[in-house]
């Protein structure tokens, strides 16, 4: 038997959140709230047809580590680098090339890079098999590509097989 919404935790989240923005709990918001619950993961599971599977787990506490302390430093280093002169600066896009191949992992390192100050990502190619990513401060292209790959994907193939 199917089950009644292929996510559960989603479809609480959408009643809950549809109750919240109303601002009415009167029976006939909440008979549309499950409605809305019940169909929208419904929906969105069609746009999507890839499902994420995860592989170590620890790997993803590592990788939080990582991104959180290299969040730190890049902030510390943005700063630094915007009160000094700015004809130091050297800004410039790098294409990496892509080991992933799960849309959720490729997805998490794109999340990660835009998040990590400096970087951001800008454009995936068609094939997902490179990614586009604007450094502010961008020295040396190979070492920047060696340096996102080691430090993110690598983790991120663990996460995301």
């Amino acid at each position: 038997m199917k089950r009644l919404t292929p996510s559960l935790p989603l479809s609480l989240a959408v009643l809950v959140l549809w109750l919240l923005l109303v601002a009415d709990f009167s029976l006939g918001q909440l008979a549309i709230g499950v409605i809305l619950a019940l169909l929208l993961p419904w929906m969105a599971g069609m746009l999507e047809p890839e499902r994420a599977s995860f592989g170590r787990t620890i790997a993803i506490l590592q990788l939080s580590r990582r991104v959180l302390w290299d969040m730190v430093l890049s902030n510390i280093e943005v700063a630094r680098r915007i009160l000094g002169p700015e004809r130091v600066l050297t800004p410039g896009f790098i294409w990496i090339p892509l080991d992933l191949t799960s849309i959720h992992g490729i997805t998490a390192l794109a999340s990660i890079i835009t998040l990590t100050p400096g970087t951001v990502s800008a454009e995936l190619s068609e094939d997902r098999r490179h990614l586009l990513v604007h450094c502010f401060n961008l020295k040396d292209p190979e070492a920047q590509v060696a340096e996102i790959k080691a430090r993110y994907e690598t983790l991120l193939k663990e996460i995301f097989p």
